[in-house]
């Protein structure tokens, strides 16, 4: 394995952002807003993310198509939110630009005050490495490898030390309720121990925000609404931020807020009263 890289520049001058160009650098980046990792707080009365007239355009001439009209969003810290719509609506192409996988084709996508349109895509991997997690309807774990090595893949992409990592995976495991199944691998778990592994997977790093997409999606009914319940409780114990696709209404119930997306535009947004 190839260990050479750039030296990670020291931090932004006052009042400036930026973030290491070198992906392989094991150094966190600069604060966004005031801070990383647990505990830390967005800037004061600055919502979390934005998006601003967000449009975003695939292809051209007459097989132009746009996926996403104007929109507008913003996520406060702390937040459940539900992402609804049918196949088509924009919901899913929102959540790529939300999770830094694209790109939109013009607006603003401003996380923290940082303008995350503006970062080359070397700084937009360390931005999902530091502040987001993700979770998958597949629950994309590796098949060979165990329930502990899978939690930890993250932190081993950070570089952090072998103990630091099964210590970091360990809890995350514990937390999801799955510490004594550490040592088996996928296929010697159930489709809901194998998203609880996925779940744990994406708060190890401590992250910011949960993009979840249609978490419950490949999950028998007791299942899914364990793995809500689990989502519920790391968004009220933890503070972290949760947005989650779905089209299943029951699921959706369980978020404090409700957006529809309809056309490549937000359709309806309201606050969900249910389980609160």
């Amino acid at each position: 394995m190839n260990t050479a890289y750039t030296p990670h520049p020291g931090p932004p001058p006052q009042g400036e952002r930026g973030f290491c160009e070198t992906v392989s650098c094991d150094t966190p980046p600069p604060p966004v807003g005031g801070g990383w990792g647990e505990g830390d707080k967005p800037l004061p009365h600055a919502p979390l993310i934005e998006l601003r007239e967000v449009t975003k355009v695939y292809g051209q001439g007459t097989a132009e198509f746009q996926a996403l009209r104007g929109v507008n969003l913003c996520i406060e810290p702390g937040e459940f939110v539900a992402v609804m719509g049918p196949s088509g609506s924009g919901k899913s192409t929102a959540m790529n630009i939300l999770g830094c996988l694209d790109n939109p084709t013009s607006g603003s996508y401003v996380f923290r005050g940082l303008h995350v349109e503006q970062l080359s895509r070397n700084q937009r991997a360390l931005l999902r490495r530091y502040y987001l997690g993700f979770v998958f309807q597949g629950f994309n774990l590796l098949a060979r490898t165990t329930a502990l090595e899978n939690v930890e893949l993250p932190l081993v992409y950070r570089g952090e030390p072998r103990a630091a990592r099964h210590a970091r995976a360990r809890e995350a495991l514990d937390a999801v309720g799955l510490r004594q199944w550490e040592k088996h691998t996928p296929a010697e778990l159930s489709g809901g121990q194998q998203q609880r592994v996925a779940i744990a997977r994406a708060i190890v790093t401590s992250p910011t925000i949960l993009l979840a997409d249609e978490p419950t999606g490949n999950l028998d009914t007791q299942r899914s609404h364990e793995i809500m319940d689990l989502l519920v409780a790391l968004n009220r114990d933890r503070g972290i931020t949760v947005l989650m696709v779905t089209h299943e209404p029951d699921m959706a119930r369980y978020a404090k807020r409700i957006i529809h997306f309809l056309d490549g535009r937000v359709d309806a947004d309201h606050r969900n009263g249910e389980r609160h």
